[in-house]
């Protein structure tokens, strides 16, 4: 069955989003195994900056694969993001099960504000970024 044009963005969206929450569990795990505080910084900036390279993928995948208008890429790329920023709530809360927290209301509160948290300047960046590379790919056709 083939997918619909309106949704055929959800499934890349949703397995961005199932890679940042895993890149963020693996990294994560990694950073706390690590005995000096500069390899943890190391093993952080590692998980931002592989993020970042698939942000900017996911990006240039909507607006040159799709044909999106940068407002669509933006909401796109940036409900990856949130999906991603959710799943890595729910494992601090299943986290929190096992450990002692004190402080279960703001778990809780975290299924909601961290995918917002995320989101927002996701959804600004995408908007730039596609912008970006609407101006390029303009400036390589006048060529």
């Amino acid at each position: 069955m083939k997918e619909s044009g309106n949704r055929r963005w959800i499934r890349p969206a949703l397995i961005l989003g199932l890679i940042y929450c895993l890149d963020g569990l693996v990294f994560g795990m990694f950073a706390g195994w690590s005995k000096s505080p500069l390899t943890v910084t190391a093993w952080r900036l590692a998980a931002w900056l592989t993020c970042a390279v698939l942000f900017v993928v996911h990006i240039w995948y909507e607006h040159y694969q799709f044909h999106n208008s940068p407002g669509k890429t933006a909401l796109h790329a940036s409900f990856a993001a949130a999906i991603g920023a959710f799943g890595l709530a729910v494992a601090a809360n299943i986290h929190a099960l096992f450990v002692s927290s004190a402080n279960q209301l703001m778990l809780g509160l975290s299924l909601v504000i961290w995918p917002l948290l995320t989101a927002v300047p996701a959804f600004i960046a995408a908007f730039v970024i596609t912008y970006m590379f609407r101006h390029f790919y303009k400036r390589d056709l006048g060529k």
